[in-house]
Parts: C-alpha cells; sequence; structure tokens
C-alpha cells in the first residue's frame, strides 16, 4: 500500500534531539527538549516534508553508552506529542524494535497514534542490534530475525480493519479480543522495514510495504534495489499485498543549503539549491522513492533556515 505520490521523489527527516547518538547528534541537541522539537515538527508540516521520525531502544548497555548516548525518546510518545503539534506531516517509527514487543501491545499503541493523528502513521519496524537490551526484556537476541518476521505479520493482522483481528502463529495466536479506537488509515497503516543486511532485504520484500535502508552508500544501494525488486517479484506470485512496488528509501548525505562558514565535514553536500538538487536527483535513478535527509546546524534556528532554505530551493528541482 503506498502512502507518497507516484513517480516523484519525497523527502523526510529524522527528528533531531529525539536520540543523541556521537554518530551524528548536533552539539545543540544535548541541552534541547520539547520545545526544540515542536520548532522543528511544525517547520517540517509547514514546509512539505513527507514525514518526521523518530528511533527506538529502550535502555543502552554501558558498553555502547558513549557512541549511541542513552538519549532516546520513546517514539509513540514523542510523536503522539508532535501529533497535536501538527496537521499533515506523517508519523514515522524509524525503526520500532518490534520484535521487542508482544504484537497485540505494539498494535494497540500504534493504532492510538493513528488514530488520534488523523491517520498520518508510518510504522517502520526493524530487527534490532542492542543483545543486552534484549536480554533485559526476557528476549532471544539470537531469534530476533525470526520473531520479527511473525511480528509483522502478526501486526499487520492486527492493525487491519477489523475490531476482533484473528492471528495463528507458531509464537503468537489471538482471536476473539477487542481493540479500540481502530486505525484510521485503512486497509491498515503501511508497514516499512528497516535494515540493509540480507535478511532485511528480504524482510522488505516479502513483509514490507516499504523498505528503509540504514545510510547505505549509492554504489551499495543499486544493488541491493535491484535484489530486493527481484525478491518482490517473486512474493507477489504467491502474496497479493506483495503485487504493488515497496516505497523505497535512502538516507542522503549530510547537506548544507548555501556555502558553509563552519566546518561542516567532507561528505556533506553544500552550495546552491540546484546543484544539490543535481546530486540528490541521483538517488531516483536508483528507483528510490523518498529520501531521507540531515542538515548540518549549530543551533535549532540554523537547522530550521536549512529546512526552509531547502523546501525553498532545493525540492522545487527534486523532480526536474
Amino acid at each position: 500500500m503506498r502512502v507518497l505520490p507516484k513517480g516523484r521523489l519525497s523527502y523526510g527527516m529524522q527528528l533531531p534531539v529525539q536520540s543523541q547518538s556521537s554518530l551524528y547528534a548536533e552539539g545543540w541537541e544535548a541541552a534541547a527538549g520539547p520545545a526544540e522539537l515542536v520548532a522543528v515538527a511544525r517547520a517540517a508540516d509547514r514546509l512539505g516534508f513527507a514525514y518526521i521520525g523518530c528511533c527506538d531502544h529502550v535502555a543502552i548497555p554501558r558498553r555502547l553508552a558513549a557512541a549511541m548516548g542513552t538519549v532516546w525518546y520513546d517514539p509513540v510518545a514523542t510523536l503522539a506529542y508532535l501529533a497535536a503539534a501538527t496537521t499533515r506531516v506523517r508519523l514515522l517509527s524509524h525503526v520500532a524494535v518490534a520484535a521487542l514487543r508482544h504484537p497485540l501491545l505494539t498494535a494497540k499503541q500504534y493504532a492510538t497514534l493513528d488514530h488520534l493523528s488523523g491517520g498520518r502513521l508510518i510504522l517502520g519496524v526493524g530487527a534490532g542490534h542492542v543483545a543486552e537490551e534484549f536480554a533485559a526484556l526476557g528476549v532471544d537476541f539470537h531469534a530476533r530475525g525470526a520473531l520479527l518476521d511473525e511480528t509483522i505479520d502478526a501486526l499487520k493482522a492486527a492493525l487491519g480493519p477489523g475490531e476482533f483481528p484473528e492471528f495463528a502463529g507458531e509464537r503468537f495466536a489471538f482471536d476473539g479480543l477487542g481493540q479500540a479506537p481502530r486505525p484510521v488509515q485503512r486497509p491498515r497503516p503501511p508497514v516499512w522495514v528497516g535494515g540493509s543486511s540480507p535478511a532485511a532485504v528480504r524482510r522488505a520484500a516479502a513483509r514490507g510495504d516499504g523498505w528503509l535502508p540504514q545510510g547505505d552508500p549509492r554504489d551499495l544501494l543499486a544493488g541491493r534495489i535491484v535484489r530486493l525488486r527481484a525478491l518482490r517479484e517473486r512474493a507477489a506470485e504467491h502474496d497479493p499485498d506483495c503485487a504493488e512496488p515497496a516505497e523505497i528509501g535512502a538516507i542522503t548525505e549530510p547537506c548544507y543549503i548555501g556555502e558553509p562558514t563552519w566546518r561542516v565535514g567532507r561528505r556533506t553536500l553544500c552550495g546552491g539549491g540546484e546543484r544539490i538538487a543535481d546530486s540528490l536527483r541521483g538517488y531516483a535513478a536508483l528507483g528510490v522513492d523518498q529520501i531521507q535527509v540531515r542538515f548540518r546546524s549549530r543551533s535549532v534556528h540554523e537547522l530550521t533556515d536549512q529546512m526552509a532554505a531547502f523546501a525553498a530551493t532545493v525540492a522545487p528541482h527534486l523532480n526536474d
């Protein structure tokens, strides 16, 4: 099920502040909070961004804290909070570690979010990678792939139109249990699958409505898209849900609109709008439907200024 305009390159973004890994968080985010999140969400809503995204980790072990940080906002609480501050932009969990929770619990949370937001949820799910997180919650880390496969199947049933959904699998089974409110979107909210491993690509092709690769370089992304499309065609032979092509995403290089007066990193795309758009159109040529952009910034004001500059000078040329 498609939610983005067909034949056009859409753009969205991961929210700042809500996850503060040292790999990508800007310095100003450490002292930021709800006010800055609302400012960015409202800017995205106003400026035509397709979605805003929020990550998911329950707890970070001490061995990873230096790199990952311990600031990881809960995606359901965060996106519900921002739903009340916005009217149009879609709300993406990028990604929910769905295997950590029973699918009926996840369905209850995200169905409520879709209901409260007027049908703006995109449920992004992934396998997760932090073993201690799984151990603390009593979930088998080494079985997380198979567990996620069944969880996605159960979620698609539980988020469907029926008030009393039914599902029978190896690990989960439910029937005769009503859940309301139901999602606004019909037949259900879209499910996008995250990850770039061979297993994640197979999962996205066979079970997802979309694919969220994890920052793949363009040369690797091209081959994985070819693989995903082939697997999707094969899956469509026995599953009508796969008849429609999956919506393919990409995380772009960092961007800075204009000529920076500070060090933004050698991989950052800099310059005028047409120049940056010309580079980003390369993703569409690979078969990408939506790009997730990240802007270098030194304050929330510079970030929202960069978002506005992107919408005014880059976005009009993305589909030339």
